[in-house]
C-alpha cells in the first residue's frame, strides 16, 4: 500500500471531507460547519489524510491552552482496519503534544467499541458519561482522556 500524508485540511478539501463524513456517521456536519472550524475557530485543527490524492480520512481537534479535545475522526469505510485511523490518532496527539497540551480528552459512542480500542491503544481511559448525548438515537456517549505530560 501506498503510504498516506497527512496535512492540514484547507477549504477546498471540505467537499471530500462531507464525503468521508456521510460515509461515517449517522448524522453529519455540514459544509457551514466545516468552513467555520477552519476560517473562524482559532482553536480548531484539523487534519486530512490523502492516498494517492484521494482524501480518505480527517480528524480534527480544538486546542485550548493545554487541553485539547478531539471533535472527529473518520476513515473512509473501505479504508479501515489497516491502522489509518490509527496513524491519523497519533499524527494529532503529537502534534498537540508539540504545542504543550497536557490533557486529550474526546467523546466516543458507547456501542463503538473498535473505536475505544483504538483510542485505549494511546491510553485514554474513559472519565464520566454524557447521557443521550447523540441525537440521532440518544446514545450515550464515553468520555475519555489522557494526560499527555
Amino acid at each position: 500500500m501506498i503510504e498516506p500524508v497527512i496535512r492540514r485540511m484547507e477549504i477546498m478539501d471540505i467537499d471530500a471531507v462531507i464525503e468521508v463524513e456521510r460515509t461515517s456517521f449517522s448524522t453529519s456536519w455540514t459544509k457551514d460547519i466545516f468552513y467555520q472550524e477552519i476560517s473562524d475557530n482559532p482553536y480548531a485543527h484539523y487534519f486530512v489524510m490523502e492516498l494517492d490524492k484521494k482524501i480518505i480520512g480527517y480528524i480534527g481537534t480544538w486546542i485550548v491552552l493545554d487541553d485539547a479535545q478531539i471533535t472527529n475522526l473518520a476513515i473512509q469505510p473501505i479504508y479501515r482496519g489497516k491502522s489509518l485511523g490509527e496513524k491519523l490518532f497519533h499524527y494529532t496527539m503529537q502534534y498537540a503534544i508539540i504545542r504543550g497540551v497536557s490533557r486529550l480528552s474526546l467523546e466516543v459512542r458507547e456501542s463503538n467499541k473498535i473505536a475505544q480500542n483504538l483510542y485505549q491503544k494511546f491510553g485514554l481511559v474513559p472519565g464520566g458519561l454524557r447521557k443521550n448525548y447523540y441525537t440521532d438515537n440518544q446514545e450515550d456517549a464515553i468520555v475519555m482522556w489522557v494526560n499527555l505530560s
